[in-house]
């Protein structure tokens, strides 16, 4: 039994889910409360892997990372380095198609609580970097949280753009999605119904701890929980 596949999507979606949340909860933060010119075309363009079909983002992606392309050309000439059917491949397909869901949490996350509790811890005289993480960051942590998790699912079962960009090479890019499709190519259906088991578990798994979570969260919070300004106040 090769185990690869399972361990190269775990791998890969945990890396993928650390880079997007990071920088899908700084846009976001960035994004969320500020209105300028061309905000909805950024946003627009963030949202597109989501609705575009993943072999449409697959060849938007062979086209800049392949070696005639304007990124992996230059990584090539530099680098001698070369994207194309590789563990890169697998990460970045994961990153650019599971960013727009953290990104959409996020946003939501921080546009939902009263912006008046930030503008108290203001006036108190905490630094924009303490309210955030004091304030903004755990206020916004149930839906940051629901994020993070879909983040994740959707990167363990991303299929067509890491088709597209890795291909199938055995212990290399072989993700769980890639293993289900080329086993029933084979005509490995027993292999093919293991790995669709494991990922339907896997998915499942994570939706239901993330509904026991979000129960339990809105318990919490109906008791009173959750940050005060009035604590940041100069002594």
């Amino acid at each position: 039994m090769n185990w690869h596949p399972l361990w190269l999507s775990f791998e890969t979606a945990g890396i993928a889910t650390v880079i997007v949340f990071i920088i899908g909860v700084f846009l976001a933060r960035l994004l969320a409360r500020n209105s300028f010119f061309g905000k909805g075309i950024i946003e627009a363009i963030i949202m597109l892997p989501l609705v575009l079909p993943p072999t449409v983002v697959g060849f938007a992606l062979l086209y800049f990372f392949g070696k005639n392309g304007p990124i992996g050309k230059l990584l090539l000439q530099w680098f001698d380095f070369q994207i194309v059917f590789s563990w890169w491949a697998v990460l970045i397909a994961a990153i650019v198609v599971a960013f727009p869901l953290m990104y959409q949490s996020a946003a939501a996350a921080f546009e939902k609580f009263d912006a008046n509790v930030e503008s108290a811890a203001y006036t108190m005289g905490a630094s924009k970097w303490r309210v955030f993480w004091t304030i903004s960051f755990p206020l916004a942590w149930p839906g940051l949280l629901a994020g993070l998790v879909l983040t994740f699912a959707r990167a363990l079962g991303e299929f067509g753009a890491t088709l597209m960009l890795a291909g199938y090479i055995p212990n290399v890019t072989d993700t769980i999605p890639l293993a289900i499709y080329f086993a029933v190519e084979s005509g490995d259906m027993q292999m093919a119904t293991f790995w669709v088991v494991i990922i339907i578990a896997l998915g499942f798994s994570a939706i239901l701890w993330l509904n026991w979570w979000s129960r339990r969260s809105l318990m919490r919070h109906h008791r009173g929980a959750g940050p005060r300004p009035d604590k940041w106040k100069k002594r």
